[in-house]
């Protein structure tokens, strides 16, 4: 069964700062997509250590270091599910809908709030994780998601690093 956790906006000099179930998901997903704001590759490197598979793209706040080794925006598949990845994007959900709808996407994946949310929109799933270590007057979140035992998608969650749930959210597939 796959198992995907969903980070962003690190905001760290020194490491990952993933603490309690933000660093258990990180450690035992089968893939972990970070949707930017490292910082320092410091940070960047401190996630690769902890995940078998990353898929992550920059941020406005990543130094010139971790620019030169992400991409902008990247597309993925997993369980079946099409994942568009960003930091973020002009024109709100409006923009990251349409950012999603460029690629073929199911989810979208965005940070640069620090909010955790999901939006359902028209012909995606807007998500952004939040913020484990910053959260700016937000409830720290990152978001773990599972495949459907039947195959049609994935369960989904937001959670606090404690484990605490803010959300739970279903992603049909069409890959």
């Amino acid at each position: 069964m796959t198992r995907i956790a969903i980070f962003s906006d690190t905001h760290s000099t020194v490491g990952h700062e993933l603490e309690g179930e933000a660093l258990t998901a990180a450690r035992e997903a089968d893939v972990v997509i970070h949707a930017g704001d490292f910082t320092s590759a410091a940070a960047l490197e401190a996630f690769r250590e902890e995940c078998d598979r990353l898929f992550a793209v920059h941020g406005n706040a990543d130094s010139g270091a971790v620019r030169d080794r992400l991409p902008e925006a990247r597309v993925l598949e997993e369980a079946g599910v099409r994942f568009a990845v960003t930091h973020r994007r002009e024109g709100g959900e409006v923009g990251l809908s349409m950012f999603g709808r460029s690629r073929g996407a199911d989810v979208v994946v965005s940070g640069h709030t620090h909010h955790p949310t999901v939006v359902d929109v028209e012909d995606c799933l807007l998500l952004n994780p939040g913020s484990h270590a910053q959260p700016r007057g937000h409830r720290p979140g990152f978001a773990v998601l599972e495949a459907v035992a039947d195959g049609t998608g994935l369960e989904g969650e937001i959670r606090e690093p404690d484990g605490t749930l803010v959300e739970s959210f279903d992603v049909a597939g069409t890959v």
